[in-house]
């Protein structure tokens, strides 16, 4: 009996020229399994392919609601974001990716799984972490790394082994974007993004929206609740997590939000420029954080802002499965108790604009923060905190002044 292998399979032009590819050089039974995050479209007619490629089952397994409940929750509630402005589409799919091909690995009794991410990304660290973490003892193919057996180098030399091999599908060799899509994002690399030097082609490239310049000249506002960190409607109408997303891309999409161009730090060590579209991530981080901002206190929020971003670091980095992202994790789950309340914003040509927010724990006195005197705060007080306060920097600058005269 032949050994079998689960292959990641996307549909896409490299994942099926290495079916053939997996029947040639190992013999192995192949079985495809395509994990649905939300790509939309890009599932259609997807079991025809695999079978006419020389697969022998296709799983497609839907982990929308696993995605956004279990991987995109914990990266908002921490407010994580990698390096500033990228915020984790890619990398967050990935674990839920690994860990549904190992189940299909276990349920089938497979040996090894395969997967079709270059030997220059992220994704093969964050695919094999994972499945190191869940699976030790199964093998991993990798194609683009083993060059002494894929001598592919180009789209053309695939379709041409693909047609060696009576595979006759309708894939062009054109060079369009290498792209990455699920509920969360799209990303967008290659052609003139691969020269930081060059604007990007927006007209050509958007997929979720469009560019501000081409978004509506009137705002509109959008209301959101959260429970415990947790969003729970969208302009009063209660949504799942997954529901939300999506009627938060619809609405930033159509007024230009969250269009982001990045020269990233990848691990493998090189730096990289793309353009991610996270319309509803977008608006949505921007709501999570402004709620935090009536409800947290001071010494919480500076601590949680170092853990957000250890966690970005955590999940960009392929190492969702280990003891440290269960402990941020778990910090910051903590910290989600008394986030609840309304935030109120509008998106305009690109921006998301403050219009209010509401909190039955909101942290925030008016009667403090006004500049009349009230009960709870004495201005008198300001003097022996001020003198505590400064203590350090006044008794240095005193010696400074000793020595200063010393050496006169």
């Amino acid at each position: 009996m032949k050994e079998k292998v689960i292959l990641a399979y996307s549909g896409g032009l490299d994942t099926t020229a290495i079916i053939p590819w997996l029947k040639e050089n190992f013999d192995y039974e192949v079985i495809c399994c395509c994990i649905d995050c939300g790509q939309g479209n890009e599932l259609d007619g997807l079991e025809e392919r695999a079978k006419l490629s020389g697969a022998t089952k296709l799983y497609v397994e839907n982990l929308v609601d696993d995605f956004c409940d279990n991987y995109i929750i914990p990266c908002v509630q921490a407010n994580a974001v990698y390096e500033n402005k990228y915020l984790l589409g890619t990398s967050m799919a990935r674990p839920a990716i690994a860990k549904r091909l190992v189940e299909i690995a276990r349920k089938e009794g497979a040996t090894a799984i395969c997967h079709g991410a270059t030997g220059k990304g992220n994704d093969q660290i964050r695919f094999e972490l994972g499945i190191k973490a869940l699976a030790p003892d199964l093998k991993i193919i990798a194609p683009w790394r083993m060059t002494d057996v894929w001598t592919m180098q180009s789209r053309e030399d695939e379709i041409e082994y693909c047609k060696q091999h009576g595979i006759d599908l309708p894939f062009s060799a054109d060079n369009s974007y290498s792209r990455d899509r699920n509920l969360w994002h799209i990303s967008h690399e290659g052609l003139e993004l691969e020269d930081p030097a060059n604007e990007p082609n927006y007209d050509h490239l958007l997929v979720l929206g469009v560019s501000p310049e081409k978004a509506p000249n009137e705002g509109e506002y959008v209301t959101m609740t959260f429970e415990k960190g947790i969003p729970t409607s969208v302009n009063g109408e209660k949504m799942k997590v997954s529901d939300i997303i999506a009627k938060l891309n619809e609405l930033g999409g159509k007024h230009g939000v969250g269009i982001v161009d990045i020269v990233e730090n990848r691990v493998v060590g090189m730096k990289s420029r793309g353009v991610y579209e996270t319309p509803g991530g977008t608006i949505l981080l921007e709501a999570h954080q402004q709620l935090e901002e009536l409800v947290l206190d001071r010494a919480t929020m500076e601590v949680k802002k170092d853990m957000g971003n250890k966690f970005a670091q955590i999940v960009y980095e392929g190492k969702w499965f280990t003891p440290l992202r269960e402990a941020v994790q778990a910090f910051v789950e903590s910290t989600q108790k008394y986030v609840t309340g309304e935030v109120k914003l509008k998106l305009y040509k690109g921006n998301i604009i403050k219009a209010g927010t509401t909190s039955p724990y909101s942290l925030y006195s008016e009667s403090l923060a006004s500049f009349t005197t009230g009960d709870l705060y004495d201005h008198h007080d300001a003097d022996g905190f001020i003198t505590l306060f400064g203590l350090p920097l006044k008794v240095r600058a005193m010696k400074m002044q000793e020595i200063e005269n010393t050496n006169k």
